[in-house]
């Protein structure tokens, strides 16, 4: 069985596909990720710093990938 990897998503994204590839990796709801991300980001900036990291850090999601 081959280990679960991190991808951004192709398909669920509103700006870079980094929420929708993190909940597909927890098995989590989109949106909750999103509002943690809003949250973390209006309290010291740091979601939106963790955000722009995940951005580069965080690979595109396959397009044989179907999760």
């Amino acid at each position: 069985m081959e280990p679960k990897r991190l991808y951004k998503s192709r398909t669920d994204k509103k700006i870079d596909g980094v929420c929708g590839g993190i909940a597909n990796y927890f098995g989590i709801d989109p949106t909750a990720v999103r509002l943690l991300w809003v949250v973390l980001s209006c309290f010291g900036g740091s979601g939106l710093l963790a955000y722009i990291i995940a951005m580069i850090i965080i690979p595109e999601e396959p397009e044989d990938v179907i999760m």
